[in-house]
């Protein structure tokens, strides 16, 4: 088994996550382990939401982190969101990583969850390196 000491998940939920990605059934598991198919499957559901949870915060750390920095309120279009990431980049002499329509399928791909109808549901904290790296993140995710 994998160790655990170092990240956001706990020896069992890596032992059943190893024994799944093997092609054990929650069934199988549970017999191997003792316990109920509901339980491997709740500890499956705890694992993915801890993944999640990292995965998370590492988008904030990045975004944070990054030199350029600004936040787009909830009703702000595409078009908007990505003329304001042209324009601080600008700003500060940053050269953007995505011509407009890579730009846009980025964005889109990342907030596809925060739309409605082409517009951001919700506010939306924007971070550009200095590569031209675009980084979002958003507490509604």
């Amino acid at each position: 088994m994998s160790s655990t000491a170092s990240t956001t998940l706990t020896d069992r939920q890596v032992e059943v996550l190893e024994l799944r990605e093997q092609g054990h059934t929650q069934q199988e598991v549970a017999d191997q382990l003792g316990t109920t198919d509901s339980n491997i499957s709740a500890i499956e559901r705890a694992a993915e939401q801890n993944i999640e949870k990292a995965r998370r915060t590492l988008e904030l750390a990045r975004t944070i982190r990054s030199p350029i920095q600004f936040s787009v309120s909830p009703g702000t279009s595409f078009d908007d969101l990505v003329a304001s990431v042209y324009s601080h980049a600008d700003e500060a002499g940053v050269k953007i990583a995505y011509c407009r329509p890579e730009l846009y399928t980025h964005l889109y791909g990342v907030l596809e969850e925060c739309t409605n109808q082409n517009e951001l549901k919700t506010t939306t904290d924007v971070g550009i390196t200095n590569q031209g790296e675009v980084r979002v993140f958003t507490e509604d995710f």
